[in-house]
């Protein structure tokens, strides 16, 4: 029997040196992470139950880590007796390691649970429920699920995802400077009065208090009047009383020149039958009247979901809106987490958090980073075993449709502000069901004003051949100012004939002066980007011949000339990788139509793509670039290279885009969309801050099914994320037309 140790800088390349000296049928004995990377001991299956045993010794320092030959442990003994007994004595030894090992692994992850788990307890010991930390870590990015570490990172990643769930006022003029009818609304002892006044307060101080008038329809609770009366003479505003039963519209007339109304609604209970008769009276008007909801902070986490509810459907019942609120009490809460927990599962917008009796001080704009960050600080174990095995894998939960909505919402609104273009490719999308007429002329429309002024800075000029297996080529795509790829591609047939011609269309119209090209320009157009001083770089084969040190060769047989200059990190068809790259000084002719050369003295780049684990060569890559640029175009080169997986994305998409499950589509409607899918796929696939990588894990979650490249698996997940958005979209419309 052999047993043999390997050791790899990770368990991938320890793994594939086991498979490469033992075969796919290796017995895995024991694994651990040393400080040269992971060592596994293994042993071939057919060789259990043999008695001549060898074990492997560990290479030496400095030694390749290729698969070791198998090395006796001792000495070859002419007593097989003792060789065996030897053997049989190391090997226990090391059956006991593993066993330790196995047991302190196993201690860890019952102590600890995945990254997923441990983030859920987090927030069940915050008080958020258990619904929302499921939907919250089902978007758990890949780059922290594979670790086990609760760190700074992870809970940086944990409050960045709360945050964003909670909206609130980016300014308070966007609520203050708005005019009409506020109305305070919520149970009995919520501070609807003291809420009033301090909102009243805010207005005096910024518009003053002519335009502001207070209104109480609070007539059962003894002194609510009086407190309220107290309040507007300290402020100088009117206050004026109102019956429950009365509709708002029987005070408008004595109110003329109020343009800032605020009521204080008599308190009840969300259980009293009288909560949808008070709203209807407030919608009773001709002036439409902004409801807002107030929370009591220091409520039970099953009596602020009742308030929602009830308040929520008493509103639709008399055909208003429920969408602000204002939490209060904030200072007699223990804990925070409970309602923002209520006020994100359910939309809410919140506008101000109240916390103290003091009018106005106690009371501040609504800042989600501050709240979420306090919440996560008052954290308590929880009570029971029971409740701690509550905190199971996101995964197993497939999430309540509320929670999906919201996810999709805020999914298409992180992409609408992250890629300049979006929105164009979601009004392609809206064409869709439009008889063909209707769908050429406003696409026309669209495309006139596309892109916009300082929108494009550059261009990725697509081959001019059709992208194998199709009839059509990959659309043109235009780069920002910042470098990120405009969403919606521009089509090929739309643009004007000869190169030269593009070029200079490109720059009249969109002020586009950096050209990424696949092949060398021709001569004209070689000359115009150097009398405009562009930058250009051009994407080559191999075999391109250009001038080097007197002689006419081809890129491909000066790899081992090039100045070598340094590793780029990338990703390559979906993997991590990295470009390693050389670069020497050249001379290339530049072909034109009537057969003239032009000699222009250029930089050649060879590239070499390489798996980030294994370091396995994927692919080689050339380009040259105009001598004036110097040695600093790898912007360039890297988004050449990155741009090669457009035409196989946008295949994908377009396969994916069946007119017969779509209804009626324009080949040239079709295209834009299958080639924006991809634009933007490639985008969140590449894109390496933090942002991007909680939209892509944000994505990724919407859909499910097998593993996929990870740019592919983006691909579908866009597709899904358009057909939903479609459906309520088209829902919507039908509830409208019938209404």
């Amino acid at each position: 029997m052999s047993v043999m140790r390997f050791v790899g800088a990770n368990s991938r390349e320890a793994m594939r040196q086991v498979r490469a000296a033992l075969g796919d049928e290796a017995l895995i004995l024991a694994n651990r992470h040393t400080e040269q990377g992971v060592e596994i001991l293994a042993m071939a299956e057919s060789a259990a139950t043999d008695g001549n045993a060898d074990i492997g010794s560990p290479p030496r320092p400095g030694e390749p880590s290729s698969p070791p030959a198998a090395v006796p442990a001792t000495p070859a003994s002419p007593d097989p007796a003792q060789a065996f007994e030897a053997m049989s004595a190391r090997l226990l030894e090391e059956m006991r390691d593993m066993r330790a090992l196995l047991s302190r692994e196993r201690s860890q992850s019952q102590s600890t649970g995945t990254l997923g788990e441990q983030l859920v307890l987090t927030m069940l010991e915050a008080g958020f429920g258990q619904a929302l930390a499921e939907e919250v870590v089902s978007a758990l990015p890949e780059e922290l699920a594979l670790t086990t570490a609760m760190d700074e990172r992870a809970l940086a990643w944990l409050a960045r995802q709360l945050a964003r769930r909670l909206s609130g006022l980016d300014d308070e003029a966007a609520f203050m400077d708005r005019t009409g009818i506020v109305a305070l609304i919520g149970p009995t002892g919520v501070g609807k009065t003291t809420t009033t006044a301090k909102l009243a307060a805010r207005y005096v101080m910024r518009h003053g208090t002519r335009p502001v008038a207070l209104v109480t329809t609070d007539s059962f609770r003894i002194g609510a009047h009086e407190q309220l009366r107290i309040y507007s003479r300290l402020l100088d505003v009117p206050m004026y009383a109102l019956n429950a039963d009365q509709p708002v519209s029987d005070l408008l007339g004595r109110m003329k020149g109020k343009s800032w109304i605020i009521i204080d609604t008599v308190g009840m209970s969300q259980r009293d039958h009288r909560v949808i008769e008070q709203v209807s009276h407030l919608h009773g008007g001709d002036s439409p009247v902004r409801l807002v909801l107030l929370l009591n902070a220091a409520s039970q986490p099953e009596t602020l979901e009742e308030v929602v509810v009830r308040y929520r459907q008493a509103a639709q019942a008399a055909g208003g809106e429920l969408h602000d609120c204002i939490i209060t009490k904030q200072d007699e809460a223990g804990r925070l987490a409970p309602v923002l927990d209520i006020v994100m599962r359910h939309g809410l917008r919140l506008l101000f958090v109240s916390h103290g009796q003091r009018v106005p001080e106690d009371m501040a704009l609504a800042e989600p980073d501050a709240l979420i960050e306090r919440a996560l600080a008052d954290r308590a174990p929880l009570a029971s075993p029971a409740a701690r095995q509550a905190a199971e894998p996101a995964a197993r939960s497939p999430g309540n449709l509320m929670g999906q909505g919201r996810r999709l919402a805020a999914v298409l609104q992180a992409l609408r502000q992250r890629l300049p273009g979006f929105e164009h490719l979601e009004e392609v999308w809206n064409l869709l069901g439009l008889p063909s007429s209707i769908q050429q002329q406003r696409l026309e429309q669209l495309l006139a004003d596309y892109p916009r002024a300082g929108q494009a800075l550059g261009m990725i000029w697509s081959d001019r051949r059709r992208v194998p297996g199709e009839n059509w080529s990959m659309p043109d795509v235009a780069l920002s100012p910042e470098g990120t790829w405009l969403a919606l591609p521009l089509l090929q047939h739309r643009q004007v004939a000869g190169q030269q011609a593009r070029l200079e269309a490109a720059r009249e119209l969109y002020d586009i002066d950096v050209h990424l090209l696949n092949g060398l320009p021709d001569g004209e157009s070689g000359e115009w980007l150097e009398r405009q001083q562009s930058s250009w770089c051009s994407q080559v084969r191999g075999s391109q011949r250009i001038e080097y040190a007197g002689e006419r060769r081809t890129l491909a047989s000066l790899v081992d000339v090039g100045e070598a200059v340094g590793e780029v990190r990338c990703r390559f068809r979906g993997a991590p990788g990295r470009l390693d790259l050389s670069t020497l000084p050249i001379s290339v002719t530049l072909k034109g139509s009537r057969r003239d050369q032009q000699c222009l003295v250029a930089r050649a780049w060879l590239g070499e793509v390489r798996d980030e684990e294994s370091g396995k060569v994927l692919s080689k890559r050339y380009w040259i670039t105009p001598a004036r640029l110097g040695r600093e175009p790898q912007p360039l080169l890297l988004t050449l290279l990155q741009g090669d997986v457009l035409p196989q994305l946008a295949r994908r998409a377009w396969q994916r885009l069946d007119p017969a499950e779509l209804g009626e589509l324009r080949a040239d409607q079709r295209l834009l969309m299958a080639s924006g899918l991809a634009t933007v796929a490639a985008h969140l696939d590449l894109a390496e801050d933090e942002a991007a990588m909680d939209l892509r894990a944000e994505l990724l979650g919407l859909a499910s099914g097998r593993r996929r490249r990870r740019d592919v698996a983006l691909l579908e997940s866009l597709v899904q994320l358009f057909l939903v958005r479609d459906a309520i979209r088209h829902l919507g419309l039908g509830e409208r037309e019938t209404g």
